[in-house]
């Protein structure tokens, strides 16, 4: 057992909470540093935190001790602060999306590979025993050779519920960057990478009303299309269609699909770690579930910090820059597709992670990188 990997949160909004539940009292990590706009957000974190201490941005890039940077800010910081944080010499773990458009996502990775320093995204919930279980069922043939998939995601958007939604009408926001993460990143566990897109685009409405919090009965611009579709075509030739959208209710599809010669998967929801995986096989009569056989079972958001933490040249990071940037330029491509009315061809490609073994709770919490 080494030292703990030293890490400074940039962002203290409400996804925080996940991480600092994840990260507060594993034995492999230790925050030392939080900082965010609002300093009395950030005095109440750092209290709560054993060894933590509340400072400016630019203090706690300059900290010689902190070794990571979580940045969960808004998507539109997530560029800024990430390459301040890489030229500080700093590696990086960025909530999702890497970036608001592809170039910026591209500087960043380059960046962090110029600098020498570990480049990491959201989302881990991939890595958890859902779609990690699933991708095990593939590659162990249970559906044979995958041909087609699909990927559903129908709400009626975060103003319901978030205090603050104007950033998931914002440019960078919208259902598919938001969401988009979760469902094109499975499938590319799932599937391989993407080789092109196809998509299409709609807006309900201008305006959205949040539902909660202090702002109660506030209207907020809509900047961005609130529903998209496509389909994107995989390297390995198979197809999936994908549908996001902050414009429906509810929906009975399951999140994904993945249909093979002889089977078909129903994958759980991509934006949880867990979760039933179940097969219709070739000449069965009905579904039957597969017990969880891999991925960091019980697993939470940070995960995917710890997984860099222990990352070696070997076995790099497996929520990584690399597979974060193809991820966007999926996405990105599909809104230009739908801009454009063209089928659009990727410019990067992803190798798929190294499957995650099943690993239990006792032991994904008690590891320690020692880095």
């Amino acid at each position: 057992m080494g030292d703990p990997h030293r890490v400074g949160i940039v962002g203290l909004g409400v996804i925080s909470r996940a991480y600092l539940d994840t990260l507060a009292d594993h034995p492999g990590v230790r925050v030392v540093a939080v900082a965010d706009l609002d300093g009395a957000r950030s005095a109440e974190v750092a209290a709560a935190l054993p060894g933590a201490e509340a400072m400016t941005v630019d203090r706690l890039l300059d900290r010689p001790d902190v070794q990571t940077v979580l940045n969960l800010t808004t998507p539109a910081a997530h560029t800024e602060i990430s390459l301040r944080a890489i030229n500080a010499g700093k590696n990086v773990y960025v909530e999702k999306p890497l970036a608001v458009t592809f170039p910026d996502g591209r500087t960043v990775v380059d960046r962090a590979a110029s600098a020498g320093v570990r480049l990491g995204c959201a989302p881990d919930t991939v890595l958890g025993t859902g779609t990690q279980t699933a991708r095990t069922a593939i590659d162990d043939g249970l559906i044979g050779r995958p041909l087609s998939a699909s990927a559903v995601m129908v709400t009626p958007g975060h103003e319901r519920w978030h205090p603050q939604p104007d950033f998931y009408y914002a440019p960078g926001g919208g259902p598919l960057l938001d969401m988009g993460p979760y469902y094109i990143s499975a499938l590319v566990h799932l599937l391989g990478p993407v080789r092109a897109v196809v998509g299409a685009a709609s807006r309900l409405r201008a305006e959205r009303t949040i539902d909660s919090g202090p702002r109660l009965g506030q209207r907020i611009t809509v900047q961005v299309d609130s529903h998209v579709t496509g389909v994107l075509t995989h390297a390995s030739g198979a197809l999936s269609t994908i549908t996001t959208s902050f414009d429906g209710v509810a929906t009975t599809a399951a999140p994904i699909e993945v249909h093979g010669e002889t089977g078909s998967l129903a994958v759980p929801d991509p934006n949880r770690f867990d979760g039933e995986i179940r097969l219709f096989a070739l000449g069965d009569t009905q579904w039957r579930p597969l017990e969880p056989r891999a991925g960091y079972a019980g697993g939470s958001r940070g995960v995917g910090l710890i997984d860099l933490a222990d990352a070696t040249e070997r076995r790099p990071p497996r929520a990584g820059g690399e597979f974060a940037l193809h991820v966007l330029e999926t996405m990105t491509a599909l809104l230009r597709s739908a801009d454009e009315g063209r089928r659009i061809e990727l410019t990067t490609t992803a190798e798929r992670p190294v499957p995650v073994p099943l690993t239990s709770v006792e032991e994904w919490k008690a590891r320690s990188s020692g880095r």
